[in-house]
């Protein structure tokens, strides 16, 4: 069964399996029950639904551009300052006297 709607680009097929005994007389076979010997058989011609194809075609233009090119040169100035430490020298000298009590009797 084909269902087709003109205003609809898809298209549904449903496909039924169907047992048809086809007539053999001439090259084309055809959906009909066996002709008798002397006729000739002929099958009424189908409309199929339009199909829509779909042909894609690439065009390639080239559009050239002018970019005028400016440089500008940032000069970065950088100090790196270090510190060397000067070391001044003290020497302070604690005297203790400690006296040995002698209680003597």
């Amino acid at each position: 069964m084909l269902k087709c709607n003109a205003n609809q680009r898809d298209m549904q097929m449903d496909y039924k399996e169907t047992s048809m005994n086809y007539a053999t007389t001439g090259s084309n076979p055809c959906p009909m029950p066996s002709c008798p010997p002397s006729q000739t058989c002929c099958c009424p011609p189908i409309t199929e639904c339009p199909q829509n194809q779909v042909c894609h075609r690439t065009i390639t233009y080239e559009v050239p551009h002018i970019m005028p090119m400016n440089t500008t040169v940032v000069n970065h100035h950088i100090y790196n300052h270090t510190y060397t430490p000067v070391y001044s020298y003290n020497e302070v000298d604690e005297v203790e006297n400690v006296y040995n009590r002698c209680d003597c009797k």
